[in-house]
């Protein structure tokens, strides 16, 4: 057996790959936490742990899989959670937390905190409180090593499955959080799949880690016939082949008809290392130093329309689905054309971006939208369904979103935006968030959106955020992070100021543009044109001017100023490092979400924002006065920001 540790570095991970076979007793993973101490030999806290985790396989009690036990009193406390797999026997469950118990303490000897999983069970102790709460860090993954021949139809059925299984995981109650099933998927494969909760979490936790596990897909295993996400508090698996057991009072599933046989399934687990960085990076040098280095280029005509498998559509029947492009359908307009909604003769309801002949979107903008959409999959991006491409109309057919644009709630209905409460707002910013950090570095090539704000954010049934109009993005290699352009299009606010003054734009160009509309949300203001009582006030300068005199608070949106929160605040700051001028101080988007997941991680003190402008409130504050804010409202640290994630 390989035993393998997942360390936590304040410093460069590197992340390598570890091929280990499965068994019931083989340990998939585990992690031991050094930044909340050590306990010594024959101390109280040893003690304590022993008595705890031996409680926990001895007991015949309890028959759910699930165990919270607690042991010992103040520092000496240890707090535990064990779950085996909802689909296990009591018997079966015991051998599990025995084993990974006796293996816990031996991999991690001294650490006063850690996490092991096998195949049916996790085993996670602490010295701080970990019952009741839902946690998504860290987290780990691992994928088959067989890839499916349909990716997008196998994607599409897999989603539809962990979806409902999710709903149905979460809807278990206080004793147990799991769902079973599977779906049909392309050339003959069957899905099948289980989604588990630790059942001390609320309901809608339960789907938020769930959710928030199925959106990690893209970075392990969207073209894999199996993979798994595993959190603290929730964790996912799907193959093609039944793993698990169905209880003896249910239908059995049937086989799947194209079954491979006994294949041994392997399983990747993604591993962080740092002892071997050093050698790693001297290899790079040696190879950057001896190849020729090729001058940047962008990624153009990647892919004819016609290789793109989606539905074609004539001009007629989007006329009829839409009544005649009526303006009764009609849902807004941008600067490309108008934006209609229409149902298919099937009954389905589409929105319907019909590019206007007079825009300065041509036949190359057009191919870019379709083809750069087309490969994008992502809960958080709107999803293209087809296109119409006849005489001169150039239509775009896209899912129908109900809740319109975010720009709608915030800006244009204040009724809406006073039932935008802040749990509402928050997901809308983490969703956001997952979305760009999908196209910076989780599909397939690096995207960058360039035109990210409020109207091009729709809000689905359910609040969820999804990216939209792909007009302006650019497609690049992973190895390539920026380019120029002559051409300078977007939505002043939103644009950085390396792209407005030079044309140069990278990732941090979105990330400018995303602490821009992080603001908004929480002000609940335009930026260009925010309001401070009776004074008009730039929006980024009298936010960071709030932020350093310790008066954050101040710019949140009235219907929220009542009851302030951390994460409000939490939420400026980390706009603020966004909008900061040099783009290098920018953090990015994998950063972000880590800020947003994580609260107990520290954040910089942000620079002055871009377009500082002089602040009507207080015109004494200089961009020169950098000084520490000295607030106790947000926790601020010198240090650069890192990311906590094994991944």
């Amino acid at each position: 057996m390989i035993s393998l540790r997942l360390l936590l570095f304040l410093s460069t991970n590197l992340v390598y790959l570890i091929v280990i076979t499965t068994s019931q007793t083989e340990v998939w993973y585990q992690l031991c936490v050094d930044s909340n101490g050590n306990y010594t030999a024959n101390s109280t806290y040893q003690a304590n742990l022993h008595t705890l985790l031996t409680s926990i396989y001895t007991n015949t009690e309890i028959d759910n899989g699930f165990y919270n036990f607690s042991y010992g009193e103040n520092s000496d406390q240890v707090n535990a959670i064990a779950l085996c797999r909802g689909d296990i026997t009591p018997d079966a469950c015991r051998v599990c937390t025995n084993y990974s118990s006796q293996a816990i303490t031996s991999i991690c000897p001294t650490q006063k905190e850690a996490i092991i999983g096998l195949e049916k069970c996790m085993l996670r102790y602490s010295n701080r409180y970990i019952f009741n709460l839902m946690e998504d860090a860290p987290y780990f993954f691992g994928y088959n090593l067989n890839n499916v021949s349909d990716v997008s139809g196998f994607n599409e059925s897999r989603t539809t499955l962990l979806d409902q299984l999710s709903y149905q995981a979460a809807a278990g109650g206080s004793s147990q959080k799991y769902a079973y099933g599977q779906l049909g998927a392309p050339n003959y494969e069957i899905i099948y799949a289980i989604a588990q909760c630790t059942p001390d979490i609320t309901e809608s936790e339960c789907r938020y880690c769930l959710y928030n596990a199925t959106a990690r897909i893209p970075q392990c295993c969207e073209e894999s016939q199996g993979g798994r996400i595993l959190y603290p508090s929730c964790n996912f698996r799907f193959e093609t082949n039944r793993f698990y057991d169905i209880p003896i009072d249910a239908s059995p599933s049937p086989p799947p008809t194209n079954s491979t046989g006994n294949n041994t399934i392997r399983t990747v687990i993604i591993v962080v290392s740092v002892i071997t960085t050093v050698i790693i990076i001297i290899g790079i040098c040696i190879f950057i130093r001896l190849r020729v280095r090729k001058p940047y280029k962008e990624v153009e005509k990647l892919e004819d329309i016609g290789q793109v498998k989606l539905l074609q559509l004539d001009f007629d029947t989007v006329r009829v689905a839409t009544d005649d492009f009526s303006d009764a359908n009609k849902l807004g307009e941008g600067g490309f054309g108008a934006v209609y909604k229409g149902k298919l003769s099937n009954g389905q309801e589409i929105a319907v971006k019909r590019l206007s002949q007079k825009s300065g979107q041509g036949d190359l903008e057009f191919k870019n939208e379709v083809v750069l959409v087309a490969k994008l999959q992502h809960r958080n991006l709107v999803r293209l369904l087809g296109f119409c491409l006849e005489r001169t109309e150039r239509l775009l057919i896209y899912e129908f979103v109900p809740n319109l644009s975010l720009n709608i709630f915030i800006f244009v209905d204040n009724l809406k935006r006073s039932l935008l409460y802040w749990e509402m707002r928050y997901n809308i910013i983490r969703g956001i968030a997952r979305g760009l950090l999908y196209l910076h570095e989780d599909s397939r090539f690096r995207v960058i959106h360039r035109d990210l704000k409020a109207g091009n954010i729709l809000l689905d049934a359910e609040m969820n955020p999804k990216i939209s109009d792909f007009g302006m993005a650019r497609l690049f290699l992973m190895d390539q992070t920026h380019g120029d352009t002559r051409r300078v299009a977007g939505t002043f606010g939103y644009m950085a100021p390396e792209y407005v003054g030079r044309g140069h734009f990278s990732v941090k160009s979105d990330v400018f543009s995303f602490g821009v509309l992080v603001l908004e949300i929480v002000t609940g203001q335009k930026n260009n044109n925010f309001r401070n009582e009776e004074i008009e006030e730039h929006l980024l300068t009298f936010a960071w001017q709030s932020w350093h005199e310790g008066r954050a608070s101040r710019i949140i949106d009235p219907t929220l100023r009542a009851n302030p929160s951390d994460e409000m605040l939490r939420c400026i700051h980390i706009g603020l490092l966004c909008v900061q001028e040099n783009a290098d101080d920018r953090p990015t988007m994998a950063e972000v979400v880590v800020m947003l997941t994580t609260p107990t991680v520290p954040l910089s003190v942000p620079s002055q924002p871009a377009f500082w402008m002089k602040s009507s409130a207080n015109p004494g504050i200089t961009p020169s006065d950098q000084s520490n804010p000295g607030s106790s409202q947000l926790s601020v640290d010198e240090a650069s920001i890192t990311e906590l994630v094994p991944r």
